[in-house]
């Protein structure tokens, strides 16, 4: 089943790429104009963390949200307030010079956005499309993550040059996420079933993960695999004292796994993956943790690229398989909680991976580091395979939407 068939499917994919693609290009000009104006390396470190925090703090609550009340709602509620925050920054960089503090205060509620929408839009994708067409849809939408990921950062970077400055690019960054409010306009709006309001209703998705083990195994095989695997935190090393390249080169290093991902979405897309996809799944993330260690004892510039090429891939297999199988296996009336826990454990493991690598590489050395990591990856899909049968064989999904 095709689900661009699906006329509200369209219109929110549309509006999601809005929104992805003022991200990135926000993303881009607040990391250049911040460091531009401060010449602080630290103010870039404060910046990711302020943006993270809130994901932290307040998924569960976001998650219990998007199970309350109208999803399309809190996406468009979302929406506008990243267009607000855009605004002020719009103000700021054309009338100031900006201060940490600031800064680490518009970095709060950019994350605090973030950790409402993702769950809401996770569990709303789901309504929209019938089960049959779902991995299409998760496919077709990491397609659109990946294109974003590589234009945004182009268009933020085109913007800053043309505009001398950082106010065009936070100015197109306020104009589409209103774009894309307008197209959720034509979504019908999907309520989910009523939930509690107690403590106890707020940490359901906890709860969740905890007694259905093949949610569980997916979500924490996924985070142990990035955050063991996270040679993309050591390019720039790489590229200067392993492969010799200059910055040009570092790009397409970072260009490499995007390349890579969008091109296996696109593949699942059009064919979706049949077969066993627990038995799939642990495959892509050995595949992962192999390309890993190829990419840490290459020394050739352009087999490097390859290996990035094929990591990136092998994650999306990976993150469609983990999205279709979470998704499935959970009702419609935990997606939001069981959604807002899975990004809580995405996001510590991009950060902490990010941080592991960086301390693993000063222990033991940059290629060491990275071929730790792979061998890691490879051992914990292995346990995991043995731990968790129901990834092996996983069960039929109930029958409940």
């Amino acid at each position: 089943m095709n689900p661009l068939t699906v006329p509200a499917y369209r219109r929110f994919l549309a509006s999601r790429t809005c929104s992805m693609l003022a991200g990135q290009i926000q993303l881009t000009a607040l990391g250049w104009w911040v460091y531009g104006e401060t010449g602080d390396p630290l103010a870039l470190a404060w910046v990711g963390l302020a943006q993270f925090l809130p994901v932290l703090l307040l998924s569960l609550a976001a998650g219990h949200t998007a199970d309350r009340f109208d999803r399309r709602t809190i996406l468009a509620l979302c929406q506008v307030s990243m267009a607000l925050v855009n605004a002020g920054l719009v103000a700021l960089a054309a009338t100031g010079t900006p201060t940490t503090g600031v800064i680490v205060g518009f970095s709060l509620a950019m994350g605090t956005v973030r950790a409402f929408s993702n769950p809401a839009s996770s569990a709303f994708l789901t309504s929209l499309v019938p089960r049959e067409g779902l991995q299409r849809a998760l496919a077709l939408s990491s397609t659109v993550f990946q294109l974003c990921t590589i234009a945004g950062p182009a268009l933020g970077g085109v913007l800053l040059a043309a505009g001398r400055g950082a106010v065009p690019a936070f100015a197109v960054s306020v104009a589409l996420p209103l774009v894309g409010v307008a197209l959720l306009a034509g979504v019908p709006a999907v309520r989910p079933p009523p939930t509690g309001r107690s403590w106890s209703d707020v940490l359901a998705g906890l709860e969740y993960l905890r007694s259905h083990r093949l949610v569980l195994a997916c979500t924490t095989l996924d985070l142990f695999a990035v955050l063991l695997g996270g040679a993309t935190a050591l390019l720039p090393v790489y590229a200067a004292e392993v492969l010799h390249v200059e910055a040009q080169g570092y790009g397409l290093l970072r260009s490499a796994p995007a390349f890579g991902a969008m091109a296996v979405a696109l593949s699942v897309a059009v064919r979706p993956l049949a077969g066993n996809l627990g038995t799939t799944m642990l495959a892509a993330v050995a595949a992962f943790g192999a390309a890993t260690i190829g990419f840490g004892l290459s020394t050739w510039y352009p087999l490097s690229v390859a290996f990035l090429v094929l990591l990136g891939g092998a994650d999306m297999v990976n993150v469609v398989v983990r999205q279709t199988l979470v998704q499935l296996h959970t009702p419609d009336a935990m997606r939001g909680r069981v959604s807002a826990v899975t990004q809580v454990f995405i996001s510590a493991s991009n950060e902490l991976g990010e941080f592991e690598s960086g301390l693993a590489a000063r222990l033991l050395g940059t290629v060491p580091a990275v071929v730790f990591g792979g061998v890691g990856t490879l051992v914990v899909t292995g346990v995991w395979a043995g731990l968790f049968p129901e990834l092996r064989s996983p069960p039929p999904p109930p029958t409940e939407r």
